[in-house]
């Protein structure tokens, strides 16, 4: 065999734990982790380090276990056939290997920082792995299920932080929560297609893209605005938050709302973009317009 062989079975090899952990997905999980840790307070560099790694590879695990079990419906996909497993890429074995690994991994980073955190990153993987994963193709009520796993970065990094469960890591889960609900659905209305060929159902009206689906999203987009200003309310975080937060609140409710209206794929791709934007936003503004002092330890 080649060098140049040796180093393109290498690279395709990469690319197929890339595919099957999702790490680029995984790293987007970990800034909400992180912008929390910073937001309630937590400044050391060594907790900050397996903060990441603990979350980057406790995700990747829920991640691959997530392909596991669902090898056989990936193939009738076309979003997902080209995933390792289905394609062909990745043996059976490699792929459990993949997953205990790191999923061991992450949980001892995450016990490196307190116990709390540990029991929370296993929450979040054996949630999203055994009754968010199975329940996908029996109600749609799994995308409920699905976000507490989804939002449990958010108290993961505050008691990285605070070692302690209150009411700020608690507001900073259900802002969360709550975005979980139009950001999943304006993803399950783009693929819709798909996800009915493999058995999914997971919009909010069993009527599919329709106006009962669409009014749910305005409505959990709506909800967004107050739960987005919590923060400020409980007096955390000062004028340009409630400044900022507030608006992109507003404006992403308007864009579901445009859905609601059109019940055009072009309208739900654009809330789906919006999704992946503003949570960032609003959570690093949190971060920046902090009022000092107001976390007692």
């Amino acid at each position: 065999m080649s060098k140049e062989e040796v180093k393109g079975g290498f690279a395709k090899k990469l690319s197929a734990y890339f595919l099957f952990t999702k790490l680029r997905l995984a790293s987007l999980v970990i800034l909400s982790a992180w912008a929390s840790y910073l937001f309630a307070g937590g400044s050391d560099s060594k907790v900050t380090l397996f903060l990441l790694l603990g979350g980057l590879l406790t995700t990747a695990a829920s991640n691959g276990a997530n392909q596991i079990w669902e090898k056989d419906l990936d193939k009738l996909m076309n979003r997902t056939k080209g995933r390792p497993l289905p394609a062909g890429n990745m043996s059976s074995a490699e792929a459990y290997a993949t997953v205990v690994v790191t999923l061991i991994a992450g949980l001892v980073f995450l016990y490196l920082i307190n116990v709390k955190c540990a029991l929370l990153g296993l929450t979040a993987f054996v949630s999203y792995v055994f009754l968010y994963t199975p329940m996908k193709q029996k109600s749609s009520w799994a995308v409920f299920v699905g976000a507490f796993p989804g939002a449990l970065p958010t108290m993961i990094g505050a008691i990285a932080a605070t070692d302690e469960f209150g009411l700020l890591p608690g507001v900073l889960f259900f802002v969360q929560f709550v975005w979980q609900f139009p950001h999943f659905w304006a993803i399950a209305w783009v693929i819709n297609d798909d996800y009915a060929a493999a058995g999914f159902s997971l919009l909010p009206s069993s009527s599919g893209k329709s106006k009962a689906s669409a009014f749910q999203i305005a409505l959990y987009s709506l909800a967004l605005i107050p739960f987005s200003l919590l923060p400020w309310l409980m007096g955390w975080t000062g004028t340009i938050s409630f400044i900022v937060a507030g608006l992109c609140s507003v404006v992403f409710f308007l864009i579901a709302y445009r859905l609601f209206i059109s019940l055009e794929t072009a309208d739900a791709k654009k809330l789906m973009f919006a999704s992946f934007v503003y949570l960032p936003i609003i959570q690093f503004v949190y971060v920046l317009d902090k009022v000092d002092g107001f976390i007692l330890k």
